[in-house]
């Protein structure tokens, strides 16, 4: 099983890169470079520290425990 997180984007942007952010997350980029939105490949494996490190990065609205909840449990 994996999430997606879509972040800030323009209408119909489609990602020109992937990037490997930490262990069971992926960081997919716009054509201008920025981050637009973050695949969890692994939520079971995935920390809430993790992701907000990936998400500080991407200049995003950090997560909290309850925001990955229904992720856990999934």
């Amino acid at each position: 099983m994996a999430a997606y997180l879509y972040l800030p984007r323009a209408s119909g942007e489609k990602s020109q890169r992937t990037e490997k952010a930490e262990e069971g997350i992926l960081v997919d980029y716009g054509k201008d470079g920025l981050p637009i939105g973050i695949e969890i490949t692994a939520p079971r494996q995935v920390s809430l520290e993790g992701l907000n490190r990936v998400l500080s990065r991407s200049n995003v609205r950090l997560m909290k425990e309850e925001d990955l909840a229904p992720l856990m449990v999934a």
